[in-house]
């Protein structure tokens, strides 16, 4: 067969039906090859941003990597603001670039010599597991399995495939597809002797759960866990839905938009048992001295270097895979008594909440009481992310977010992709109005698909989160966030229609008339106030758990002593 055949043949072999990418001339034979292959299907996006997003949002959901693919040179370096957010959030993930023949390509320092040669593989080399550029076709089967295995084992992340087109259309012969994997470590015992140990000694246990728990396929051991041990749960803001937000253990997410219960729980708390989190400076705050001062950590992750990266120069690091040590840790019959430090923890809920409940907050929960209980929801960057974060109330639905890279743009083209995974599901998308400009042209892939997915847009008319930080350090000087400034937004719903979709403006809840559970796709502008803010929000110099705006100090003395 074809090289471009057989890679066709290993990703339907791996469990990969759909791929996402844009036409170009140097994969017109892996076009050809998806094409032909009944088991394969090829979904074009229109940009190949959208399409390395998309595969992000397939990769997340279904557990197999999602796919994208480009042609060379601005096809492939579209690519790249995806996988930058594959890397930073650990999503399993295969991008396959196509290159000007071997013989086109340059020898030595000029800047180009085949049209549309460029060095992928050293541009995306930061933010991969591993990129490889095919030199010979016997090659491939054994650069497919290493990247295969690379993508999926261990911490999870993204692989660049580049291959000159040359090579796609060269024959492969005698075909032997080699076994590869990454070796990792089979046992946990120790490591959860070490946790069980640690827990004996203390009074006022709280777990940290982050996305590396989804991740991994740990979810239903972890929820085991924690109603085993009833210890009160904080989570990283694109974990909140790791647990119910009605579940009494789950006091929120931490860190510098977080529930200020959470935050003061750290604050109160005599050990931390981190599991899959990276403790980022969003949740400790600039200054690490002042996160949870009387704590003892102990942080769980499969990454060494994640764990090298330390929040107190006495912490525990365990380097395991969090399946095994969840399994291992449910398999020991112990038995704690925690009631006081979780009266202690509803307590602070009790006192501080409805302090920071905005009219977006409002929205978000009121859409989050009518979806599914089991949805897929996708988020965007900025303000509409952080009142989901806050105010969606949890029960099953898995909410995707861009994490570490915080890409706007997001929510839609991880939103087609998600809901390609699982059978053309429904997903909800919330948007901002800056975020859903970024990739608007996927309006037509939802169209032409036919996908079931309703676009939830938080329109504020303005760039809500900048414009924010505008007025806390610039003097409210809004240069280029509101309209005034320089930034001004289309009709949407106009956008919309042109583009064949349902759309409708919506003022009230009543404006949604039950079309939310509807199967068509559907955009929903819901006006907002234009000057919107995401309430409670950490200011520069302070610890996590006073936000702004500033807490009554007679409320902080009294929160500080329980």
């Amino acid at each position: 067969m074809l090289v471009s055949e057989y890679i066709v043949s290993f990703l339907v072999e791996k469990g990969i039906q759909d791929v996402f990418g844009y036409p170009g001339g140097m994969v017109t034979y892996l076009m050809e090859a998806m094409d032909k292959n009944p088991q394969m299907s090829a979904h074009l996006c229109y940009h190949e941003q959208g399409a390395a997003l998309a595969a992000c949002g397939y990769g997340m959901v279904r557990g197999v990597p999602g796919v994208a693919y480009a042609t060379s040179g601005p096809g492939a370096t579209n690519l790249l603001t995806g996988i930058a957010n594959a890397y930073f959030d650990s999503i399993p993930t295969i991008f396959i670039t196509g290159q000007v023949n071997t013989y086109d390509m340059k020898q030595g320092n000029e800047r180009q010599r085949g049209f549309q040669e460029t060095d992928i593989v050293a541009m995306a080399k930061p933010v991969t597991k591993a990129a490889i550029q095919v030199k010979q076709v016997e090659d491939v089967p054994r650069i497919l399995a290493e990247l295969y295995a690379l993508t999926m084992d261990g911490r999870k992340g993204p692989v660049l495939l580049d291959i000159p087109m040359n090579i796609q259309r060269s024959e492969l012969q005698d075909i032997a597809v080699p076994d590869f994997c990454v070796p990792f470590s089979t046992s946990a015992g120790a490591e959860a002797e070490i946790i069980v140990k640690a827990l004996k000694e203390v009074r006022r246990p709280l777990l940290i759960a982050g996305a590396g728990i989804r991740q991994s396929g740990a979810l239903r051991a972890f929820r085991a866990l924690v109603e085993k041990w009833q210890i009160p749960v904080v989570t990283s803001m694109v974990a909140v839905d790791i647990l119910s937000r009605s579940n009494e253990l789950n006091l929120g997410f931490v860190g510098a938009y977080g529930h200020r219960w959470a935050n003061f729980a750290t604050e109160k708390a005599d050990l931390l048992l981190v599991m899959g989190s990276r403790m980022d400076g969003r949740q400790t705050g600039s200054n690490k001295a002042w996160f949870a001062p009387n704590a003892k950590i102990i942080r769980v992750d499969t990454d060494e270097v994640e764990l090298a990266n330390t929040v107190k120069s006495k912490e525990i690091a365990l380097q395991v895979d969090l399946q095994k040590i969840l399994t291992e840790l449910n398999g020991i019959s112990v038995d704690f008594d925690w009631s006081e430090w979780r009266q202690v923890c509803q307590k602070m809920r009790y006192s501080l909440s409805g302090m920071d409940c905005t009219s977006e907050n409002k929205w978000v929960e009121a859409i989050s009481g009518e979806l599914p209980a089991n949805a897929l929801v996708t988020t965007d960057v900025g303000q509409n992310q952080v009142w989901v974060a806050q105010s969606f109330a949890v029960k099953e639905q898995q909410i995707m977010f861009s994490g570490g890279h915080g890409t706007m743009g997001f929510s839609l083209p991880a939103a087609i992709g998600a809901s390609i995974a699982m059978g053309r599901a429904p997903v909800y998308a919330f948007v901002g109005d800056g975020g859903l400009q970024m990739n608007i042209q996927e309006l037509q892939t939802v169209v032409r698909e036919k996908l079931p997915i309703k676009i939830l847009l938080l329109n504020n008319q303005s760039l809500g989160m900048i414009r924010h930080f505008q007025e806390m350090y610039f003097d409210s000087n809004f240069v280029q966030t509101k309209p005034e400034h320089g930034y001004t937004v289309p009709d949407f719903v106009a956008v919309a229609k042109a583009y064949g979709l349902e759309a409708r403006t919506i003022e009230s809840m009543n404006d949604f008339c039950e079309t939310l559970q509807e199967p068509c796709p559907t955009l929903y502008d819901i006006r907002c106030n234009k000057d919107t803010y995401v309430f409670p929000k950490l200011a520069i110099k302070k610890p996590i758990y006073d936000q702004e705006p500033l807490m009554d100090r007679e409320l902080l003395a009294k929160m500080n002593q329980l």
